[in-house]
This record gives C-alpha cells, sequence and structure tokens, in this order.
C-alpha cells in the first residue's frame, strides 16, 4: 500500500495547476481530461484528509469543554461524532488501499453464464441488475457496450464499461466465478439446483502506450445486434467482434450506431485485456503471449449465494460472509470488496 503523503499531493497538484496555464493546453483534448481528472482525484484526497482532520480538532475540542464544564448530557452528541468520525476514518483507509497502477481507471466488465442453460442465464442476469445496483449507489456512469440475450429467460453474456474514479479498483475484486444455489423458479418439482457465472474486470486503458498490435494477428467479424433492444443495442449490421487470434482473446461491441465506432471501443477493449495478460504474465511485447484466453477460469470460484436451505453470501477469499442475501442482490457489496481490498494490502505487506 502506498502511505498517504500530503504534501507530495500538493507539490503534484501545483505541476498539475500549472500545466492547466500553459496556452496549447487544451488542444489535446484527451491530455488535459487525463491530467484534470488527475488534479480532480488529488484534490479530492486532500479535501478529505482536512476534513478528517477538522473533525477530528472538534472531538478534542467537545471533549476538553466537557471536562472542563463537568457536564456529561452532551456525551451522546460526542459519541454521535465519534462514530461519524470512525466510519469517514474507514472510507479513507479503504481508498487509500486503491493505489495499484489503473486502480483510479474506469472498468471493463463482462458477466458470463455458465453451463446449465435458463438457470445459469437467469443467474448471470441476477449478477448484472446486482452490479446495476451497486453502480447506481456510487453515482458511477453505466454503458452497456455488448448483450446477448436468451429469448426464454436470462442473458447468455454482457459486457459492460464502468465510468468513474476507482471504478477498477474497487471492481477488480469481482473477478471469478460466482455460484448460486436456490430452489430453482424454472422447475415445476421445486429442486434446489446450483447455477455459475463467471465474471471478467479489466481496467479502461486511455494511455498511447504501443502494444505492437499487428492488424494480421485480427480476425475482425461483422454481425447483426442482438439484446434488449432500446438505447443499448442497435439493428443494423453494425456490430464488432474481434479475436486476437495467437492469445485467442474475443471481444465485442454492438452499443455505437456506426461500425466505425463498434470497432473503435471494441479495439480499447482488446487492448486493455491483452495489456493484463501481457502484465500478468510478465511479457515485454504482445507477440510474446500465446495460448488460448477463456473469460476466467471455472475452477476459480470467489463466492458463494445461497438461498435455500438457508440464507448466506460467503466470499471464500477473505471469508467476510452476511445472511442478508437480498441486500448483497441489492448492490450492497462494500463489505465484500473493501475485505478483499486489505486482505490484497496485507499480502503486499
Amino acid at each position: 500500500m502506498v502511505p498517504f503523503d500530503l504534501e507530495k499531493l500538493r507539490e503534484e497538484n501545483f505541476t498539475l495547476e500549472s500545466e492547466m496555464q500553459e496556452p496549447e493546453f487544451w488542444n489535446n483534448q484527451e491530455n488535459a481530461q487525463k491530467i484534470s481528472q488527475k488534479l480532480k482525484h488529488n484534490t479530492n484526497r486532500i479535501d478529505e484528509f482536512n476534513h478528517l482532520k477538522q473533525q477530528v480538532d472538534d472531538i478534542e475540542l467537545f471533549i476538553e469543554l466537557i471536562r472542563e464544564e463537568e457536564d456529561e448530557s452532551h456525551v451522546p452528541e460526542l459519541l454521535e461524532n465519534m462514530d461519524v468520525a470512525e466510519e469517514q476514518l474507514e472510507s479513507a483507509r479503504i481508498v487509500a488501499l486503491l493505489s495499484g497502477e489503473y486502480d483510479e481507471n474506469n472498468a471493463i466488465l463482462s458477466i458470463h453464464a455458465g453451463a446449465g442453460g435458463t438457470e445459469a442465464q437467469d443467474w448471470a442476469d441476477m449478477l448484472f441488475r446486482m452490479y446495476t445496483r451497486w453502480i447506481e449507489s456510487k453515482g458511477y456512469g453505466m454503458t452497456i457496450l455488448d448483450i446477448l440475450t436468451d429469448t426464454e429467460a436470462g442473458i447468455k453474456s454482457v459486457t459492460i464499461l464502468v465510468e468513474g474514479e476507482n471504478a477498477y479498483g474497487y471492481l477488480k475484486s469481482e473477478k471469478g466465478v460466482h455460484r448460486l444455489v436456490r430452489i430453482s423458479p424454472f422447475d415445476s418439482s421445486n429442486r434446489r439446483h446450483t447455477s455459475f457465472a463467471s465474471v471478467d474486470v479489466t481496467p479502461e486503458i486511455t494511455d498511447d502506450e504501443d502494444f505492437g498490435i499487428n492488424e494480421s494477428d485480427l480476425k475482425i467479424d461483422t454481425y447483426r445486434s442482438s439484446g434488449a433492444g432500446g438505447q443499448h443495442v442497435n439493428t443494423t449490421d453494425s456490430a464488432i467482434r474481434i479475436t486476437h487470434i495467437p492469445t485467442g482473446v474475443v471481444v465485442s461491441c454492438q452499443n455505437q450506431r456506426s461500425q466505425h465506432s463498434n470497432k473503435e471501443t471494441a479495439m480499447k477493449m482488446l487492448i486493455s485485456k491483452l495489456l493484463e495478460i501481457k502484465k500478468l504474465e510478465n511479457k515485454e511485447k504482445i507477440e510474446d503471449i500465446q495460448g488460448k484466453y477463456n473469460q476466467i477460469a471455472w475452477g476459480s470460484q470467489i463466492r458463494s449465494y445461497v438461498f435455500h436451505p438457508y440464507s448466506m453470501v460467503k466470499d471464500h477469499r477473505t471469508n467476510a460472509e452476511t445472511s442478508n442475501v437480498q441486500s448483497v442482490m441489492d448492490g450492497n457489496l462494500d463489505m465484500f470488496m473493501n475485505e478483499y481490498l486489505k486482505m490484497k494490502a496485507i499480502g503486499e505487506q
């Protein structure tokens, strides 16, 4: 974990603000946006620190006042203020754990139904709803890049772009296989079923890094969009699927009206995925990577959601668990994400 360095943040902000004063600054919109976002991120952290410091100072004065006046009638108010400060301090601690190279970035999240037809597809749809609720609670933006629905029920797969500060830092904890145990609503005999769905998360890469992707390594297919319709997808033959032949990585995009826009977005998705693989395998070049890569390894089950015969959601990496299944399905995932970040921080020490 990178320690909080207030002076370093202030110095960095001074440099960023100086860059923004340059006459040519706004000529490069992409770079200008990146610098503006970095300035906002640093400023938020500085403001958060100042606010917490002021709260602690106020509490200390409050304690001193109670002692001097020997009046305990203000103790409940003091304890309430201390609880609020403690909650905000814990939140600041979690944000401090988001120190990975791409933790500040937007995230590309994909959900894929496992084997099992309607059961698994319904579970994938339930996870999609769960993450949508979490995204809304954070005030993040969301764009559906690709979706494949089933005529009977649920979704076979969906890929979304989650836009907001630290989106990837939080969502990276969700990568893996999610297991559901419940009485199936599709089984007339009311038998218990186990379903699986995989979640894959990569950071959206905006850096102009040269990945050296050869056009000859790409297989690009055009197809007609399919899905829920409406604003999410279009009905022209402009959807794009790109296969990186050496690795077998496949990405798709169908949310834009034009083939060119879909191809541009799909290429960004591909670069994000290949960068992740490159770093994971400590490779210097993309062309050094070979072999087939699925969205996620099916053996890496990370969390179980049990609806029957009892209620429990348990993360198998951190052992964090809760009996309030409905709350989790409504998007209350912070406990699991926070425990994962703490576990990773301890492992890196």
